[in-house]
Formats: structure tokens, sequence, C-alpha cells
């Protein structure tokens, strides 16, 4: 009989409290990378007087590129090709940073008084602090579903 050893460990699916804890720590993840774009971008769009638009496009924009880049590092230090790094990224990250953005955004948005108000307002602040918290909770479960399923993992 021939002894077929390919690599066969079968690895159990994680627990409930498994999942809760890579799915947290992938969440912080995720919310390092876009709350760091998300607050640059929105800094940068209220110093220079851009219109609401123009700062939610550019804070968006920053928060996708520090999310991927931050989502990139661990994995190219780990030896993946720059196209296998980067599509696993787009994958495991590109969900959970899209939810994460479009809650920021909506806080911002519709919190009344925080896209008008200046960098040493304590509105502003809040505003933002409160974006990055729904952030956190829109993006959990779907870290969450992503990790159960085996896509996602934390860094």
């Amino acid at each position: 009989m021939e002894n077929n050893h390919h690599n066969h460990e079968h690895t159990k699916p994680p627990t409930t409290s498994e999942k809760f804890k890579l799915a947290t720590s992938a969440t912080v993840h995720c919310l390092l990378g876009c709350g760091i774009g998300e607050v640059v971008g929105v800094v940068i769009g209220t110093a220079l007087a851009l219109s609401n638009v123009q700062t939610l496009v550019l804070a968006v924009s920053l928060g996708f590129v520090f999310g991927f880049a931050l989502g990139l590092i661990p994995l190219l230090k780990a030896q993946f090709r720059l196209k296998d790094a980067i599509r696993q990224v787009l994958i495991a990250e590109g969900l959970s940073i899209l939810v994460m953005e479009t809650a920021e955004v909506l806080i911002e948005v519709y919190t009344p008084g925080v896209m008008a108000a200046g960098l040493t307002s304590w509105l502003f602040w809040a505003g933002m602090t409160l974006a990055l918290v729904a952030g956190f909770i829109a993006a959990f479960p779907v870290n969450y579903i992503l990790v159960g399923k085996g896509i996602r993992h934390a860094h």
C-alpha cells in the first residue's frame, strides 16, 4: 500500500473564542490603517478648507491606502510575492476597509457640526473618535465572518 504524506494536517476550525480574538485583532489592525488615513485626510481637508466632498474623498482614499499598506507589510516581510500579497490584501482587507470607511463617513457627515468644526474644536475630535468607534463596530462582524471562513487572519 502506498504511503501518501502530502501534508494533510487537518486543523480544526477555530472555536468561537478564537474567532472572536482573531476578528478583534483583525479589526483593530484594519482600524489602525483606516483610522490613520481617515483622520489624516480629514485633518488635511479641514486645514486646506476643502469642501466636505473633497475632504471625504481624500479621507476615504487615504484610509484605503493606509489600510492596504498596513496589510501588505506583514505579507511582504513573510516573503510573499508582491502580486500574491496584493491579491491576499484585496480579498482579506478590502471588504473590512469598505465597511469601516462607510461607517466612518456616515458618522462624520450625519453628526451635526463635525464637518464644519475646526481642527481645534472638541466637536471635530469627538466626531472623529465617534467615527472610528462606529467603523470598528461595523467592521467587526465582517472580520468575524471572514475569520470563520478562513479568509481573514490577524497580522
